[in-house]
């Protein structure tokens, strides 16, 4: 057996509910291989389900997505051999780990072009933003695109993938200091949220014209204003909630601001199926390797200082994507 160095969590809460424990890991079973984990990612996602505003059956890990390296084939394996470079972000909870067991069906291989710590810091993010941006609207060229928090992981690679298409970029930070983040992932203008008048700022930016899809993931501080900012017709897409939930709103509201479209989409549905996941893979390594995709890592982490990395990025501390190394 091989022993793995893993994250569980026995309550949820703070940071600190965090632990490190050690545990034994079987031989892989059928269908599956034996990951020695080099380089995991961190998402937002992680500290709802640590906090308990996703709430998670326990005792419970944490993390959903990471790279690894194949040490061992379960029964019937045959799509991968042992030093194969791969990587997950839906093989369940529990990626925050030194080795992890993982059914071959949600394992895709990771291009020699790209490193272990940038697909940890992008794929999970990639893979939101390319549904966004392909799928929950097709972004084109002349487009109005709103980025909330486009300093943050998600929101740098959805404002240079947006800019990359010709669409017209404006980003929202909480604070000055990532205006220059925001700024270098490709934003056309970038406006700070946390200013009353905020609204009218990014009104202003597009020289009177409203955006033809707001991308928020912050929500409570920022979702209604998402609806004043999108023009007639306009879709918010709506698929985080940094600030808490999004304010209750009556479905009449959509109408007067223009028909919008509103929606509350995830990643999880958008790779449900291993066709599915396989096909959006390839879109995001596709896009790096054009360019569009760009990966700023803000921090590095030891698997050790699981806690310290959900601090920063709850202090809003971090532009950037972060990573955690075994």
């Amino acid at each position: 057996m091989t022993t793995a160095r893993i994250v569980s969590l026995s309550e949820l809460g703070n940071a600190d509910v965090i632990q490190l424990i050690d545990k034994e890991l079987p031989a892989p079973g059928k269908g599956e291989v034996q990951l020695r984990q080099t380089a995991i990612g961190f998402n937002f996602i992680d500290v709802y389900q640590r906090s308990g505003v996703y709430p998670l059956e326990l005792p419970t890990g944490l993390g959903h997505e990471a790279v690894g390296v194949v040490e061992a084939l379960g029964e019937g394996v045959t799509r991968f051999k042992v030093g194969d470079r791969v990587m997950y972000m839906n093989a369940g909870i529990g990626a925050y780990a030194s080795a992890r067991n993982v059914a071959v069906d949600k394992l895709v291989s990771v291009p020699d072009n790209v490193s272990d710590e940038i697909a940890a810091a992008v794929f999970f993010k990639a893979m939101t933003a390319q549904y966004l941006i392909q799928k929950t609207y097709k972004v084109k060229s002349g487009d109005v695109v709103l980025v909330h928090a486009a300093a943050g992981g998600v929101g740098q690679i959805l404002a240079g993938w947006a800019k990359s298409l010709g669409a017209f970029v404006v980003g929202t930070v909480g604070s000055e200091a990532k205006f220059a983040a925001a700024k270098e992932a490709g934003c056309d203008a970038v406006v700070d949220y946390s200013k009353p008048n905020w609204i009218e700022e990014v009104i202003k930016a597009t020289g009177g014209r409203k955006a033809n899809v707001v991308y928020d993931s912050v929500a409570k501080t920022t979702f209604l204003g998402s609806l004043e900012c999108a023009a007639p017709f306009g879709t918010v897409a709506l698929f985080g909630a940094a600030s808490g939930p999004a304010p209750e709103i009556q479905p009449e509201i959509l109408n007067k601001k223009g028909c919008l479209f509103l929606t509350r989409p995830s990643v999880f549905p958008h790779n449900a199926t291993p066709e599915l996941l396989q096909e959006n893979a390839r879109a995001v390594f596709d896009a790096i390797a054009q360019g569009r995709v760009k990966v700023q890592i803000g921090a590095k982490f030891s698997l050790e200082q699981a806690a310290d990395a959900h601090k920063a990025a709850e202090g809003r501390k971090v532009s950037g994507a972060i990573v955690i190394t075994p």
